[in-house]
């Protein structure tokens, strides 16, 4: 049996008054046009709102009244009363019905500038855009728009507004809109460069006393430029011979990605589950799970004998296809869907894993990589991501000091 379809009190194409106010905002502004609006037999379809520097727009579609004098006189002397501006706009039916292929659009800048929100919005428009709604997400560490759109095809988009983030030096992200954004999400992200600053394995080269010659080899590795099981084989047979205990130090030292804590700990309590995936080493990456709450974790292993490494790996390589297969198998352990996975990293052995996920963000990542994400971040805070993900700024503090 089908279930009755609801319909609205009001015919779709019943006559209609937009009402807005303009002006100061103080306390009761609201309250008190609606007090005036239940004094006639009017029906509310609609409502917006938005301050800015305590300038306050507030706007509501409503049925038109019998009594349209009565009703705009009554509305005229609110607006005395509360010292701002009226507006009333009579038409037909509901508003314009947003048309397919909606996207939401983040727009990240360290500054934003007049020019880059130009050049960003023209393409919007270009591409067949229009934009539904915008609001800010946050003003520090970064400048954060979100801006839903409407009317273009999201990939098109994406592919247009990554070419004029390029040229004006910001990020932007493009993501479809859909109620899988309400469900819960894997994070997966990379470690070294990503979630920490440096490459674990040139740190414990150090101490072997040949880190450039790792670091060069690590650097051709994240271009694309060697094959990453190879060049992993090559770096660690250099480590013959180093003290295990060097690992303990490595693990001390160790220095996280600014506002990586924030977003793990942000998105944790909204339910979230976090993996990391690393062609480091287990030996590092055990400790740092553990430190802070990680659901999930793959890394490679380095072979320890009487103390001391021996310049090999043991057990399956975590190289660029072992990424995403990972990824893969921590959705399944978690029950989410490959369409609810995001997934961070910023070099070529993260390539398969950004596409295999949902959402596949490049993070201060190498061109190739950029390229071929969905979307990157240039800035080098990691809890950007939540602005991505539809948190703002304030909603981050009001749970830090809720919870502290």
């Amino acid at each position: 049996m089908n279930e009755p379809v609801p319909t609205p009190t009001a015919p779709l194409d019943a006559p209609t008054v937009s009402v807005t106010l303009l002006g100061r905002d103080h306390a009761g502004v609201t309250a008190r046009l609606f007090e005036a609006f239940a004094a006639h037999d009017v029906e509310v379809i609609d409502v917006e709102q938005i301050v800015l520097r305590g300038r306050l727009v507030l706007a509501v579609l409503l049925t038109v009244p019998a009594d349209r004098v009565g009703f705009e006189q009554s509305l005229g002397r609110v607006a005395e009363e509360l010292g701002m501006e009226l507006d009333l706009a009579y038409g037909q039916g509901d508003n314009r019905g947003r048309r397919r292929g909606r996207s939401h659009v983040t727009v990240l800048g360290a500054p934003l500038l007049p020019s880059a929100f130009a050049g960003v919005t023209a393409q919007i428009a270009a591409a067949g855009g229009n934009i539904d709604r915008i609001v800010r997400m946050a003003r520090y560490p970064v400048t954060a728009i979100d801006l839903d759109v409407s009317g273009a095809d999201p990939e098109e988009l994406r592919r247009a507004l990554a070419q004029e983030a390029a040229r004006q030096g910001v990020d932007v992200a493009v993501q479809p809109l859909g109620i899988h954004q309400h469900a819960q999400r894997l994070v997966v992200m990379d470690v070294d460069s990503t979630l920490i600053q440096g490459e674990v394995i040139e740190m414990i080269a150090a101490h072997a006393g040949c880190e450039a010659e790792v670091a060069r080899v690590t650097a051709a590795a994240m271009r694309g430029e060697l094959d990453f099981a190879a060049s992993l084989e090559q770096r660690v047979a250099l480590l013959e011979g180093v003290d295990a205990s060097a690992l303990d130090q490595v693990y001390e030292s160790i220095q996280l990605a600014p506002g990586a804590r924030t977003m793990i700990r942000t998105l944790k309590r909204l339910g979230y589950r976090f993996a990391l995936v690393s062609g480091g080493f287990s030996q590092v990456i055990d400790k740092l799970a553990a430190d802070l709450g990680i659901d999930y974790w793959a890394a490679n292993t380095l072979e320890v004998v009487d103390g001391r490494l021996t310049g090999r790996v043991t057990g399956p390589v975590v190289d660029r296809a072992g990424k995403a297969a990972a990824l893969r198998r921590f959705a399944e352990a978690a029950g989410i869907s490959l369409a609810n996975t995001v997934a961070i990293g910023d070099g070529a052995n993260d390539l398969d894993m950004l596409a295999a996920a949902g959402l596949g963000i490049a993070f201060n990542a190498k061109p190739a990589v950029r390229d071929a994400a969905d979307t990157s971040l240039s800035v080098p805070y990691l809890d950007a991501i939540v602005f991505l993900l539809g948190i703002t700024r304030e909603e981050v503090e009001a749970a830090d000091a809720a919870f502290a």
